[in-house]
């Protein structure tokens, strides 16, 4: 830090060319990394299960919708209802 209040900057380090870390440190700063990079991947696949889940929810409603508004706009039991009684009165 040059200047007061300035903070310095974590510095990016190789495991295999630092000087000074024993086999345990190594292992343990690997299994660190591993850690983060398992995190990092259930975040990003949360993330597209919800979205997967949400595309076939809304697929699934408007399926159910249409077959819905498709049943009720259908009228031929109503028609066969009327010839029936058309039927029976002429009878």
């Amino acid at each position: 830090p040059g200047e007061p209040g300035e903070a310095a900057f974590a510095r990016r380090i190789d495991p295999s060319r630092e000087p000074g870390l024993s086999p345990e440190q190594r292992r343990l700063m690997a299994q660190v990394e591993y850690a983060q990079r398992q995190r990092a991947l259930q975040r990003r696949l949360r993330s597209r299960n919800v979205l997967l889940a949400l595309g076939i929810g809304a697929v699934t409603f408007g399926i159910y919708g249409y077959t819905f508004y498709s049943v009720s706009q259908e009228r031929f039991l109503d028609e066969l209802e009327q010839e029936a009684e058309a039927a029976r009165a002429r009878a």
